[in-house]
């Protein structure tokens, strides 16, 4: 049984030093535990290197930009406490997670002069949806969309657009299926409730342009690996009905990696020779990458 997250052994680095994991804690009045005012990355360890750290730290200085604040941490700083994080808890093969969120100076909407934190951690994790992954999942269609550009800071990997991702997939394991296939403000195709969605559509690659949701990390990689294949790859808004004409459907994400899918809906795929090459192709780079990394 995985045990609970509040009552592990091991070491988070808090605002600047490490503290015993189970003394790693909050005020219950925190701004960002009230108003979401809070950002984190997802980034994944192979053979004890982060995949393309920088990119992550990058993105999440730049979600508090736009969330109107800044983390009291540059780049090289961060980089080194994910590191660190990833030694201090004994781990090569890891998931790693910063979270940088308003404090509990002031308990308002407006609440500028709050203090900001930083927490990282890193925990032994496999692919999020485990063996099924390898074999195939099945996606619902979410009861939730994505919010429109200018309802929502969709720029930004902030808390509290993860909201409906949750009420998504909960939703959709309910029903009995592993996630959800998220459409956005207008009625396209945006993505899961965690990682980008491609579809393999006349022997081209075809993903959702990153409109209203997160350009992932984890999608660009898996772009660049499709076009050194020699693949199409199209960026565009996909509408439902087109979920049909997929050849093959697959996921793309820190945490999901490469997963392929083989039910959405009614619709049922078989996963096929691009996405069985791509899945083979990342695996790859990230061992590769960390094998190159300099110690």
């Amino acid at each position: 049984m995985t045990p609970p997250f509040d009552d592990r052994d091991g070491w988070i680095w808090l605002d600047g030093h490490f503290v015993p994991w189970r003394e790693a804690r909050l005020h219950v009045l925190t701004h960002g535990l009230h108003y979401a005012s809070s950002v984190f990355e997802g980034e994944r360890a192979y053979g004890g290197r982060i995949f393309r750290l920088r990119e992550h730290t990058e993105r999440l200085l730049a979600s508090a930009r736009i969330m109107g604040f800044s983390i009291p941490f540059g780049a090289e700083a961060i980089d080194a406490a994910c590191e660190e994080a990833l030694r201090r808890n004994g781990l090569t093969d890891a998931y790693i997670r910063p979270v940088a969120w308003r404090g509990s100076e002031r308990l308002a909407v407006a609440a500028r002069e709050s203090r900001i934190h930083l927490a990282i951690a890193a925990w032994p994790w496999p692919n999020l949806f485990g063996d099924r992954g390898m074999r195939g999942i099945s996606l619902a269609m979410a009861p939730w969309r994505r919010p429109s550009p200018d309802t929502a800071p969709t720029g930004a990997k902030a808390s509290g657009l993860y909201m409906t991702g949750t009420l998504s997939k909960h939703a959709a394991e309910e029903q009995g299926f592993d996630d959800a296939l998220m459409l956005d403000w207008r009625g396209d195709v945006a993505e899961a409730t965690g990682a980008n969605a491609f579809f393999v559509m006349n022997g081209e690659v075809h993903t959702p342009a990153p409109v209203g949701f997160l350009d992932g990390i984890t999608r660009r990689a898996v772009m660049d690996l499709a076009r050194g294949r020699g693949m199409k790859v199209v960026e565009r808004r996909i509408l439902p009905e087109e979920i049909g004409r997929a050849e093959e459907v697959f996921l793309t994400g820190t945490a999901a990696e490469v997963t392929p899918v083989r039910r959405i809906g009614d619709h049922r795929f078989t996963p096929g020779r691009i996405t069985e090459v791509l899945v083979a192709d990342y695996a790859r780079l990230v061992r590769t990458s960390a094998a190159l990394a300099p110690a």
